[in-house]
């Protein structure tokens, strides 16, 4: 079944994407929940037409977007948090987390479009995250958990 996504969809695509999926898939969850449309003929037609109008706007974006990836560069980050004995944490560090901190710093990105390596953090240590600021722009940062003083 091809279809036309109307949002993103997480390990799918992008909004104004076409893919082909199973059958069920797009009628049982996708269009009804409103992420994606049937690809028509007429559908088609106007993708490409709102693609086509997008591209100039699209370009201001991606350049923003490599600004915010830019402030990154040199950035070192700490997050403190409580520790019992050895480097084991109370609590966890999760991505929104990160992305209070990175807005702290200047960076607003919001914490569905960071990916922490190996999910939440229990332990204390270097990490490395995926921040995604646009479909085309992704970036990788390393950062640190240390015990709180």
């Amino acid at each position: 079944m091809e279809l036309i996504l109307k949002k993103d969809v997480e390990n799918l695509g992008f909004k104004d994407d076409m893919v082909n999926v199973k059958n069920g898939y797009g009628r049982n969850f996708l269009i009804p929940q409103g992420f994606a449309e049937l690809a028509t003929p007429s559908a088609k037609k106007v993708l490409a037409e709102t693609l086509k109008q997008r591209a100039f706007k699209e370009q201001k974006n991606i350049d923003e977007a490599k600004k915010q990836a830019a402030k990154l560069n040199g950035l070192e980050l700490k997050l403190t948090a409580k520790a019992g004995g050895g480097d084991k944490m109370f609590g966890s560090i999760t991505n929104a987390d990160l992305a209070d901190a990175l807005a702290k710093e200047g960076v607003e990105l919001d914490k569905k479009f960071i990916a922490i390596a190996g999910g939440n953090i229990k332990r204390l240590g270097q990490y490395e995250a995926t921040l995604r600021f646009h479909r085309e722009v992704i970036s990788t940062f390393t950062f640190d958990v240390v015990a709180e003083a």
